[in-house]
C-alpha cells in the first residue's frame, strides 16, 4: 500500500486524543486520528453519566460526548480510522524535514507523520487470582455501566477502594440487590463525597481491610459467577459470600507497550512528558491524557492534555 502523508497523527481516540485532534485540524493540519480497533473512544465509551464535565448542566452520556467531539474535530477536516498503530519508527525523510515518524497500522496502512500525538489511554487492572480469568465475562466485569444491567435484583461484590470503585458501587446500587464493596485498607482513597454518599445508601455494604482472594463457579453452571472467598486480614479467616457478579475496579495501566523501547516511561509505564507540556524525548511526538496522568483519570483533564498537546503540535509545525 502506498505511504500516506499526513501533518498528524493521533494514537486514540478518547478524549485526549479528539480534544488534541479539533486544535490541530482547525490549525488547518491534516490530521489522522486511529481510534483503535476495540471500544473507539476510550474508556468514556464505557460511562453512561458525566455529571462533572463543565458545560453539560444536567450531565452526558459517555458516548454521546465522544460522538459530540468526534463531530467537532470532523467539523475542521480530521479524519478518524477505525485501525491500530502497530509498529513505530523515526526517520529522517531528508535535509529539510527530518525527524518523520513511520506508523504501520494493523489494517496494513503506512503513514508518514510531520507530528505524532499519542493519547492510548490506559486498560483495567486485574486481581490476577484464581478464577478471575475464567469467569471474566460470566459474572466477572471491570465495567459496571457495560455490564450492570445483567445484574438487577442480584447480590454483587466491588473490589476496590478508590473513587472507581465507589462509583461504580453507587451506579450498581441502583440495579441490584446488594452491593459489598470489598477493600484492602481501613480508609478509602476515594473523595469523601463519594464514601459519604456510598455510606447512605441501604443496600451498600463494607467488608475493609478485606481482600477477594479467588472467585467460585455455582455448582451446577462451571460458566458463572456463584460465590468469592473474602479474607479478612485482621482476623485471617476466610468468608464464602454467595454472589453473581465480581466487579474489579482498582485502577488501570497505561497502554503504551508498544512504545516502550522508543518513548521514556517511568516505572509504572506511563509517558514522560517535559514539564507541563505534552513534549516528550523525540522532537515531534506529544503525550496526552491518562497514557501521561497516573493521578486524576478525569475526561476533563484528559481534554485539556489533549489541548495541550494540539497547541504544542501547532507551535512545532509552525516555528
Amino acid at each position: 500500500m502506498d505511504t500516506k502523508d499526513v501533518d498528524v497523527l493521533i494514537i486514540g481516540a478518547g478524549p485526549a486524543g479528539k480534544t488534541a485532534a479539533i486544535y490541530t485540524a482547525r490549525a488547518d493540519l491534516k490530521t489522522v486520528v486511529l481510534t483503535g480497533l476495540t471500544n473507539p473512544g476510550g474508556a468514556l465509551m464505557n460511562t453512561t453519566d458525566i455529571e462533572n464535565f463543565p458545560g453539560f448542566e444536567k450531565g452526558i452520556g459517555g458516548i454521546k460526548l465522544m460522538d459530540i467531539m468526534q463531530k467537532q474535530a470532523e467539523r475542521f477536516g480530521a479524519t478518524f480510522e477505525l485501525d491500530e498503530a502497530e509498529t513505530f519508527q523515526i526517520q529522517t525523510a531528508d535535509k529539510s524535514n527530518s525527524n518523520r515518524k513511520v506508523i504501520t497500522t494493523t489494517m496494513g496502512e503506512t503513514y508518514l507523520a510531520k507530528v505524532l500525538i499519542v493519547a492510548t489511554g490506559s486498560l483495567y487492572r486485574k486481581l490476577n487470582i484464581p478464577g478471575e480469568k475464567e469467569l471474566a465475562g460470566h459474572g466477572v466485569s471491570y465495567c459496571a455501566t457495560c455490564d450492570g444491567a445483567f445484574f438487577k435484583d442480584q447480590d454483587v461484590i466491588v473490589v476496590g477502594g478508590g473513587d472507581t470503585a465507589l462509583e461504580e458501587a453507587l451506579y450498581l446500587s441502583n440495579l441490584c440487590k446488594t452491593v459489598t464493596i470489598i477493600h484492602r485498607r481501613d480508609v478509602f482513597r476515594a473523595t469523601k463525597i463519594l464514601v459519604e454518599r456510598a455510606e447512605a445508601i441501604n443496600n451498600i455494604y463494607f467488608k475493609m481491610n478485606s481482600t477477594c482472594e479467588e472467585i467460585l463457579p455455582l455448582p451446577d453452571n462451571s460458566h458463572k459467577v456463584g460465590s468469592a472467598k473474602i479474607l479478612n486480614k485482621n482476623t485471617n479467616q476466610i468468608e464464602d459470600i454467595s454472589v453473581t457478579g465480581v466487579f474489579v475496579a482498582i485502577g488501570a495501566d497505561p497502554t503504551t507497550q508498544k512504545l516502550k523501547d522508543i518513548l521514556d516511561l517511568d516505572l509504572q509505564g506511563y509517558i514522560k512528558t517535559d514539564g507541563k507540556s505534552s513534549k516528550t524525548g523525540i522532537p515531534g511526538v506529544f503525550a496526552a491524557g491518562d497514557c501521561i496522568d497516573p493521578d486524576y483519570r478525569q475526561a476533563v483533564v484528559a481534554a485539556g492534555s489533549g489541548a495541550k498537546a494540539g497547541i504544542d503540535t501547532v507551535n512545532f509545525l509552525t516555528a
